[in-house]
């Protein structure tokens, strides 16, 4: 690997700010050691169709605070299960890793940096066992990989969910109204308890505590008592009631992430009209967390990354990781990386606090 002359880098999953701050890092520090960058179009799909393109200094420049990735990405693609649609119509799912390495090989890349979250670091690990030197670079805005102290996205994500919980409080307290923000957070629900706290929601629902809706209903003719007309309920997509399921809005075959989540606001509306009698009004941020520009702690942090997977590849640690532990930057095996999912501790300090400010999370 100290030989190394050519690396491809990649995007994969659904895309977040800093994106394009980590590739701008990987490719300006890529070439300052005389190292070119191939970029790979639209995550794992353009590795298996062999879609790609030299990226230049030009590529690199101008790009720090634009939200998305100029290589464009998918959430469907995978080399070892791809999905396709048989001469019958039905869907069809083939192993087509060999066609990956075929292109890899191809284009003369000595390595992959990959981007993405756990089903596309899993991915990676794969390409790793076939062969593939691969360095990885944690993304989701759900902060939910135990591996990295914090991920990038997340921040510009939270950024916009709390914004949307200052934003809805003047309506609710205009209207006297209950008003519930959906955001995401399917297995995790750092989004919802932050901007939750960060913007003084009164009920905050998350995939770690079920919750019961008669006690949500509770909490809010509690605060009518109290003299506040008004109520906000800050909810993860994956929130569910106690011996309940998640809202799934739609199953997506031959996907490698194939549950939707999304419509839990509206059905905590319904039933807190139902058991209150309160006006109650739903609200779903849905891409707009995931969209525009990244905040300048997620761009300090994306461009941190982007060097120290250049300088894994350049020191021969294949197969890892780049993360964030405190305020350094330091790497994980990538196998280790995707095996546990940083939640939320229901008990921790961070849910302890919030319940002292009067916070519900509807199973008290």
């Amino acid at each position: 690997m100290a030989m190394i002359k050519k690396i491809g880098v990649l995007t994969g999953g659904g895309d977040c700010p800093g994106l394009n701050a980590v590739i701008r890092a990987v490719a300006k520090t890529a070439f300052g050691r005389g190292i070119e960058v191939v970029g790979i179009k639209d995550g794992y799909d353009g590795l298996v169709l062999g879609q790609y393109e030299m990226l230049t200094e030009s590529d690199a420049s101008n790009i720090l605070t634009r939200g998305g990735t100029i290589l464009g990405t998918s959430n469907k693609a995978d080399p070892f299960r791809y999905a396709f649609i048989k001469s019958d119509g039905t869907l069809g799912i083939e192993d087509r890793s060999q066609d990956a390495l075929k292109n890899i090989r191809e284009i003369g890349l000595d390595a992959l940096i990959i981007i993405g979250g756990d089903g596309t670091l899993s991915i990676a690990q794969k390409l790793l066992e076939i062969g593939v030197p691969v360095v990885g670079v944690p993304k989701t805005i759900d902060n939910d990989l135990e591996a990295t102290d914090l991920t990038f996205g997340f921040d510009s994500a939270l950024s916009v969910a709390t914004e949307a919980v200052d934003r809805l409080h003047s309506t609710a307290e205009s209207h006297h109204r209950v008003m519930v923000l959906e955001v995401m957070g399917r297995y995790a629900g750092w989004i919802a308890l932050r901007s939750g706290i960060a913007g003084g929601g009164d009920v905050i629902l998350i995939p770690e505590i079920p919750y019961d809706i008669g006690k949500v209903c509770a909490a809010i003719k509690k605060r009518i008592d109290k003299g506040k007309k008004f109520s906000i309920i800050v909810v993860a997509e994956g929130a569910k009631p106690a011996g309940g399921d998640m809202v799934v809005q739609q199953t997506i075959a031959g996907s490698p992430d194939p549950i939707r989540l999304g419509g839990i606001a509206q059905v905590i509306t319904r039933q807190i009209e139902m058991c209150s009698g309160i006006e109650s009004r739903a609200t779903v941020l849905g891409h707009l967390q995931r969209g525009g520009i990244p905040t300048a702690f997620d761009r300090w942090l994306a461009t941190r990354f982007g060097f120290g997977a250049i300088e894994l590849l350049t020191e021969g640690k294949i197969g890892r990781m780049v993360c964030l532990r405190g305020q350094n930057i330091e790497s994980v095996e990538i196998k280790k990386a995707v095996t546990q999912l940083r939640r939320v501790d229901p008990h921790g300090t961070e849910v302890k606090a919030a319940r002292s400010v009067g916070t519900n999370f509807g199973d008290v």
